[in-house]
């Protein structure tokens, strides 16, 4: 068991860029125009809030690709440190894969996969299971 730990520390310590992997996460809300939604992005990277990135925001469905996508926007820094804010333009409900391109301090990409529907956006379930975290 001691052994295992040792090896993972090990691992980290050899590559710290597997412990400080960005994440990001959505929290949309509908506005009063059909399919555009007011998002608030949060994304943090060792545990802390992820501030001065330039985000951009684009989107695409994944059940038909080339089909429906979104033309980016860059999203603004929002009030609290790690928080970002993007109004998204859909074409229509449902299961979207959301792209968010970093830059600045460093460059990464993220793709979130949502369900979006008249009351907002949550993790979309994937094969009849819970969204990973």
């Amino acid at each position: 068991m001691a052994k295992a730990a040792i090896g993972l520390i090990l691992l980290f310590a050899a590559f710290p860029a597997l412990a400080q992997k960005v994440q990001g996460e959505l929290e949309c809300k509908p506005t009063k125009t059909d399919f555009i939604y007011d998002c608030m992005i949060k994304l943090s990277r060792g545990g802390q809030p992820l501030s001065g990135a330039r985000v951009t925001v684009g989107a695409d469905m994944p059940s038909m690709p080339m089909a429906h996508n979104v033309r980016p926007v860059i999203a603004k820094p929002g009030k609290v440190p790690g928080q970002y804010e993007a109004k998204l333009d859909l074409e229509m409900l449902g299961e979207w894969a959301v792209k968010l391109r970093l830059a600045g301090p460093l460059r990464d990409q993220l793709i979130l996969h949502y369900d979006f529907d008249e009351k907002g956006a949550q993790p979309a379930r994937r094969g009849g299971k819970p969204p990973r975290k």
